[in-house]
């Protein structure tokens, strides 16, 4: 068992295409885990050590996070490889909550793209100090100084470089490390010979500059560095060291290392700075809430003597049941022993314990605090806490987005039924971001996820894995509804039966709440003088609830609605918590039309890059659509299209796209916002609406 402060967790996460799989790939072979190096797209067929799903090679894309471990210069480090690709945010989610460090991978051509500006959000959202990796150095227009300035413009981060380019693109040689002051070159079928030498004359006076930058940059974290700086002396490279460690882990600094994957050069020294720059789980802040002590906060300590405490962060299927990774904060556990569910209080027994690499599994014993391990025959749900029962404590659960599109499915054959309802009860016990529920009015199934890919992967894992075909119905848009004015509202309800009747009276307004707002419902009780009891109170809150959860125009639950409770009135044997109820939904149907609603719709983000003869037709195309453009901007002999557009309108872009470009046009999209639709859309949709409502009545 390795000492915990040479243990180091990180996540590999990035925009699409930037390289992280195949930075991942060279990792594993510079650590001896594999010998020989396979493509992303290998000619093979045999892809990518960490791309093992067999849609993951045939798109060359990560679609599934996975997990690795490997050792270098007594160093170990778990490795996570996260997709790239919006529709899968949720594994990068789920990652980044349970690891300590992370390499966030540009491309040294494209820069800061807009995925990159949401992962880095993400890491941001659950602190973890990074690693810039501008990758890519081989192409033609790469430029790390460019990227820099982009982490510093685009993030608003304190980024330096701390190595330096010997040549760039077809030119690109070797790495000079900022610190030691020492030229790299990767020798070698595959890099793997690293000759050290000394910086040549015609670059020295530049790598002289970019230090003293960097220098000046850590004299704000240190005062000696600030000193020696002010003095014009040389700052030794072990305290230089030591600063820009103290600097990441402060999140206030974030040192930027260059080199190509694919050409086999800078990935050793970037696995040297994961163990010079990245924390160790002991210097990470991790927090639990304690259940036995209104969920106070409580510090866990990365030690081995301390009581068990685990997070269950990923879920699969594999061949022998469900595999369940875990990421250890506290304690240890050992094969055969119980660890009990935080969630649900049952007691479970760890028949096997093992350490992941990508789909193969390496069997252990025991593992302690700082460990991401893997459990098989360990029912739970993703998120789920396990402790040894001595403390009562849950970890909090990752941020999940609320999904943007719906697809109505059903099996084309009826045999298949049994193996559609397995796939999706596993899907969706596997992804927090797949969701199903049954229309009752329709009486259809609908999933719903994170874009057109995300539902399309999971449509054709059905039919690989469950051997399921599946007929989808139109993608169907996750739309709202919402108030605009606010508006008085009382409301009596009486209904007289044989014995004791029902009767409630209510009164109060509802208004729309701020843009700002986190909750999207907000009750507030102002009754005053026992004009409704109080046991009665929470009986109006879940009516009000209840009704807004289907809005009257189309269906689709209300947002951002306060409902202010102030007046009402009671009877002693005919008013209960039914009636009052029923009061509060019939006050919403009543009182809905003179709230003034709308219709919301997801608006996404939009990024498209495309050669520049293409611009016109691609900012025409999304003009059609409805489209906001925000700017273009020339990207290496590219341009680069940033809009806002409505998500109703997206469907079949991506065909479109490349008939206008010729195949050469990329788009990325992502969601940002909801926002009224405009008013012929809003009649259009109400009549849709209407007309299905009227085809289902008859």
């Amino acid at each position: 068992m390795a000492d915990i402060e040479k243990v180091r967790n990180i996540g590999i996460s990035a925009h699409i295409d930037s390289g992280k799989t195949t930075l991942t790939e060279r990792i594993l072979y510079y650590t001896k885990k594999i010998h020989k190096i396979e493509e992303v797209k290998g000619k093979s067929g045999v892809g990518a050590t960490m791309d093992f799903m067999d849609l993951e090679r045939e798109k060359g894309i990560t679609i599934q996070s996975a997990a690795t471990y490997c050792e270098w210069k007594h160093n170990v480090i778990n490795i996570i490889d996260t997709p790239g690709h919006v529709d899968f945010t949720i594994e990068v989610e789920r990652a980044l909550r349970v690891l300590d460090g992370a390499i966030l991978v540009l491309c040294s051509v494209s820069g800061v793209q807009s995925q990159s500006i949401t992962v880095d959000r993400q890491m941001t959202r659950y602190h973890v100090p990074r690693i810039a990796f501008v990758n890519k150095m081989d192409r033609a227009g790469a430029n790390p100084y460019k990227v820099t300035e982009q982490l510093r413009e685009k993030l608003g981060h304190n980024a330096h470089l701390i190595a330096m380019p010997i040549g760039a693109e077809d030119k690109f040689e070797g790495v000079i490390d900022l610190l030691s002051m020492k030229a790299h070159y990767f020798d070698g079928d595959n890099g793997e010979k690293i000759r050290v030498e000394e910086i040549p004359s015609a670059l020295l006076e530049q790598a002289k500059k970019l230090r003293h930058d960097l220098t000046e940059a850590m004299g704000d974290f240190d005062d000696e560095v600030a000193q020696l700086y002010l003095d014009d002396k040389e700052v030794p490279e072990d305290l230089l060291r030591k600063v820009v460690r103290k600097a990441t882990l402060s999140l206030k600094f974030i040192p930027v290392m260059i080199g190509s994957a694919y050409k086999n050069k800078g990935v050793q020294l970037l696995l040297d700075a994961v163990g010079y720059y990245l924390p160790n789980p002991s210097e990470s802040k991790n927090e639990a809430l304690d259940q036995d002590n209104k969920e106070a906060k409580v510090l866990l300590e990365s030690s081995p003597d301390k009581p068990f405490v685990g997070l269950a962060f990923k879920l699969e299927d594999g061949r022998y049941g469900q595999l369940t990774y875990m990421r250890i904060y506290q304690g240890r556990i050992n094969k055969g022993a119980f660890i009990i569910n935080a969630t649900n209080q049952k007691k479970v027994k760890i028949p096997r314990l093992v350490r992941m690499h990508a789909d193969e599994m390496n069997e252990i014993d025991s593992a302690s605090a700082g460990d991401i391990v893997a459990m098989f025959g360990v029912d739970c749900a993703s998120g789920d806490t396990f402790t040894d029962g001595k403390v009562h404590y849950t970890m909090t659960s990752m941020h999940v987005p609320n999904p943007v599109i719906s697809l109505a499915v059903a099996p084309k054959d009826q045999a298949a039924s049994a193996n559609f309802s397995k796939a999706l009860n596993r899907f969706s016990r596997e992804d927090p971001t797949f969701k199903i529920h049954r229309d009752e009015e329709s009486a259809q199934t609908i999933i719903s996820g994170m874009g057109e890919l995300h539902l399309e992967i999971y449509i054709e894992r059905m039919k690989r894995e469950y051997n399921c075909e599946v007929i989808a119905g139109q993608p169907q848009v996750a739309y709202r509804e919402a108030i605009t004015q606010k508006t008085d509202f009382a409301y009596q309800h009486k209904k007289q039966t044989g014995g004791s009747g029902q009767y409630a009276k209510i009164g109060g307004y509802f208004e729309p709440l701020p843009p700002d707002a986190v909750e999207e419902y907000e009750f507030v009780d102002e009754v005053v003088g026992g004009k409704i009891p109080r046991e009665f109170i929470p009986s109006c809150d879940k009516g009000f609830q209840e009704q807004l959860k289907k809005g009257l125009l189309i269906g689709f639950p209300v947002v951002g609605v306060r409902a202010v409770l102030n007046d009402g009135a009671y009877h002693d044997v005919d008013s209960s918590d039914l009636a009052f109820r029923i009061c509060a939904m019939t006050a919403v149907r009543e009182f809905y039309h003179k709230c003034k609603p709308v219709i919301l719709e997801p608006i996404m983000k939009l990024q498209v890059q495309t050669p520049d003869e293409f611009q016109g037709p691609v900012v025409g195309q999304i003009n059609q659509r409805r489209g906001m453009i925000l700017g273009t901007a020339p990207v290496d002999r590219y341009a680069q299209v940033d809009a806002e557009v409505p998500l109703s309108q997206m469907f079949g872009f991506s065909t479109d796209l490349r008939s206008i470009t010729q195949g050469k046009g990329e788009f990325q999209m992502e969601f940002l916002k909801y926002a009224p639709v405009p008013r012929h859309v809003q009649e259009e949709l109400i009549e849709a609406y209407l007309k299905k409502k009227e085809a289902e009545r008859k």
